[in-house]
């Protein structure tokens, strides 16, 4: 199966982890698993890129993270998750609208067949 090259979506690996806090927040492991899921496994993000764009937008106000107890009782480990703040969400509508202007002039260079 062909997957999508993670220098074509370098750029939108933020817009993608913060579409996927929008609705809830949550931890990596099963951010990347959305992630792969969401994708129909076309897309794969790896452990490194999915912590580097974490520390990227905390750094930059986009999410914030907290720990918190995860698991059942007994079985209780501590997580890190992370939410989506309202400069992220504003972030997130800027990038679908560059996404949008993005994929209408790369269309002018595809040939379909």
């Amino acid at each position: 199966m062909l997957q999508i090259s993670s220098d074509v979506i370098r750029g939108y690996n933020d817009t993608i982890i913060l579409y996927i806090l929008q609705k809830n927040p949550s931890y990596g492991y099963e951010i990347s698993k959305q992630i792969k899921q969401l994708s129909d496994e076309k897309y794969i993000i790896k452990e490194t890129t999915l912590y580097s764009a974490f520390t990227r937008m905390e750094k930059n106000g986009y999410i914030e993270s907290f720990v918190a107890e995860a698991g059942t009782e007994g079985n209780s480990k501590r997580r890190t998750y992370y939410r989506i703040t309202e400069a992220g969400i504003n972030y997130y509508k800027e990038k679908c609208e560059e996404w949008n202007l993005t994929k209408d002039v790369i269309e002018k260079f595809i040939e379909s067949n």
